[in-house]
């Protein structure tokens, strides 16, 4: 991983992905923007035993990774 002083989030990035919700607790689809801190962020949706997600892949320096990860 970059030091914090220089994150690397350009196209050629090591990236990393993390699995979200689709729906919210009514049901209800979220939107999904793009992320504005790094450059190969993208979403597909994915169907796991029957549950879909939302499989987010970012930059592993994004600030908005890091804390979908840490939590």
């Amino acid at each position: 991983m970059a030091d914090d002083s220089t994150p690397s989030v350009n196209l050629s990035a090591p990236v990393g992905s993390v699995d979200l919700g689709a729906l919210d607790d009514e049901g209800n689809p979220y939107e999904i923007w793009p992320c504005h801190d790094c450059l190969p962020w993208h979403a597909e949706v994915i169907l796991v035993e029957g549950v879909v997600l939302v499989r987010e892949w970012h930059a592993v320096d994004c600030p908005q990774f890091r804390d979908l990860v840490k939590n």
